[in-house]
Protein backbone atom coordinates (compact mmCIF):
# COMPACT_ATOMS: atom_id res chain seq x y z
CA UNK A 1 0.00 0.00 0.00
CA UNK A 2 1.25 3.51 -0.84
CA UNK A 3 2.40 5.68 2.03
CA UNK A 4 0.90 9.15 2.55
CA UNK A 5 -1.88 8.48 0.04
CA UNK A 6 -4.63 10.05 2.10
CA UNK A 7 -4.49 13.55 3.59
CA UNK A 8 -3.77 13.73 7.29
CA UNK A 9 -5.20 17.18 8.00
CA UNK A 10 -8.78 16.12 8.79
CA UNK A 11 -10.37 18.44 11.32
CA UNK A 12 -13.81 19.63 12.32
CA UNK A 13 -15.10 22.30 9.93
CA UNK A 14 -18.37 24.27 9.78
CA UNK A 15 -20.01 24.49 6.35
CA UNK A 16 -22.49 27.33 5.80
CA UNK A 17 -25.03 27.49 2.98
CA UNK A 18 -25.08 31.02 1.53
CA UNK A 19 -28.66 30.61 0.25
CA UNK A 20 -30.44 29.94 3.50
CA UNK A 21 -27.87 30.17 6.29
CA UNK A 22 -28.00 26.43 7.09
CA UNK A 23 -24.84 25.33 8.92
CA UNK A 24 -23.44 21.94 9.80
CA UNK A 25 -20.32 20.65 11.49
CA UNK A 26 -18.35 17.80 9.94
CA UNK A 27 -14.81 16.56 9.43
CA UNK A 28 -13.04 17.85 6.32
CA UNK A 29 -9.73 18.82 4.76
CA UNK A 30 -11.25 21.86 3.00
CA UNK A 31 -9.20 25.03 3.31
CA UNK A 32 -10.90 27.83 5.23
CA UNK A 33 -9.87 31.42 5.79
CA UNK A 34 -12.60 32.35 8.26
CA UNK A 35 -13.59 30.89 11.61
CA UNK A 36 -16.90 30.82 13.42
CA UNK A 37 -18.21 29.92 16.85
CA UNK A 38 -20.29 26.72 16.89
CA UNK A 39 -23.13 25.77 19.25
CA UNK A 40 -20.69 24.09 21.64
CA UNK A 41 -18.88 27.42 22.14
CA UNK A 42 -15.70 26.41 20.27
CA UNK A 43 -14.17 28.13 17.24
CA UNK A 44 -14.03 26.13 14.00
CA UNK A 45 -12.91 26.94 10.44
CA UNK A 46 -15.81 28.19 8.29
CA UNK A 47 -16.32 27.13 4.64
CA UNK A 48 -19.08 28.97 2.75
CA UNK A 49 -20.82 27.04 -0.02
CA UNK A 50 -23.53 27.96 -2.53
CA UNK A 51 -25.51 24.71 -2.41
CA UNK A 52 -26.11 22.12 0.29
CA UNK A 53 -28.73 19.45 0.82
CA UNK A 54 -30.80 22.11 2.61
CA UNK A 55 -31.05 24.30 -0.50
CA UNK A 56 -30.62 21.91 -3.44
CA UNK A 57 -33.91 21.41 -5.38
CA UNK A 58 -33.37 17.64 -5.59
CA UNK A 59 -33.38 17.30 -1.81
CA UNK A 60 -35.93 20.01 -1.00
CA UNK A 61 -38.43 19.16 -3.74
CA UNK A 62 -38.61 22.83 -4.75
CA UNK A 63 -37.91 24.02 -8.23
CA UNK A 64 -35.74 27.11 -8.21
CA UNK A 65 -33.30 28.62 -10.62
CA UNK A 66 -29.97 29.08 -8.89
CA UNK A 67 -27.75 31.19 -11.10
CA UNK A 68 -24.44 32.12 -9.56
CA UNK A 69 -22.39 32.98 -12.65
CA UNK A 70 -25.17 34.20 -14.96
CA UNK A 71 -25.31 30.92 -16.88
CA UNK A 72 -29.09 31.02 -17.25
CA UNK A 73 -28.99 34.56 -18.64
CA UNK A 74 -26.24 33.59 -21.07
CA UNK A 75 -28.25 30.56 -22.21
CA UNK A 76 -31.39 32.65 -22.70
CA UNK A 77 -29.41 35.25 -24.67
CA UNK A 78 -27.94 32.53 -26.92
CA UNK A 79 -31.37 30.97 -27.42
CA UNK A 80 -32.89 34.36 -28.32
CA UNK A 81 -30.04 35.11 -30.74
CA UNK A 82 -30.46 31.68 -32.32
CA UNK A 83 -34.21 32.20 -32.74
CA UNK A 84 -33.61 35.64 -34.25
CA UNK A 85 -31.04 34.23 -36.70
CA UNK A 86 -33.44 31.44 -37.62
CA UNK A 87 -36.21 33.98 -38.30
CA UNK A 88 -33.82 36.05 -40.46
CA UNK A 89 -32.83 32.98 -42.47
CA UNK A 90 -36.48 32.00 -42.93
CA UNK A 91 -37.39 35.52 -44.08
CA UNK A 92 -34.44 35.59 -46.50
CA UNK A 93 -35.41 32.18 -47.89
CA UNK A 94 -39.01 33.30 -48.31
CA UNK A 95 -37.88 36.47 -50.09
CA UNK A 96 -35.56 34.49 -52.39
CA UNK A 97 -38.35 32.01 -53.20
CA UNK A 98 -40.67 34.90 -54.01
CA UNK A 99 -38.04 36.45 -56.33
CA UNK A 100 -37.47 33.11 -58.06
CA UNK A 101 -41.21 32.64 -58.55
CA UNK A 102 -41.46 36.14 -60.05
CA UNK A 103 -38.57 35.39 -62.44
CA UNK A 104 -40.18 32.14 -63.54
CA UNK A 105 -43.53 33.86 -64.05
CA UNK A 106 -41.89 36.63 -66.06
CA UNK A 107 -40.02 34.10 -68.22
CA UNK A 108 -43.22 32.12 -68.84
CA UNK A 109 -45.03 35.30 -69.81
CA UNK A 110 -42.31 36.11 -72.34
CA UNK A 111 -42.39 32.63 -73.78
CA UNK A 112 -46.18 32.65 -74.15
CA UNK A 113 -46.29 36.03 -75.89
CA UNK A 114 -45.87 35.68 -79.67
CA UNK A 115 -43.32 37.90 -81.29
CA UNK A 116 -44.88 40.11 -83.93
CA UNK A 117 -41.70 40.52 -86.01
CA UNK A 118 -41.36 36.84 -86.74
CA UNK A 119 -45.00 36.45 -87.78
CA UNK A 120 -44.84 39.42 -90.17
CA UNK A 121 -41.66 38.29 -91.89
CA UNK A 122 -43.05 34.80 -92.44
CA UNK A 123 -46.06 36.11 -94.41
Amino acid sequence: MKKDLHPDNYRLVVFEDLNNGFRFLTRSTAAAEETTKWEDGKEYPLVKVHVTSASHPFFTGEERILDIEGRVDKFKARAAAGAEAKDKRAAAAKKAAKRQAARIEKAEARAAKPTSNLTKSNK
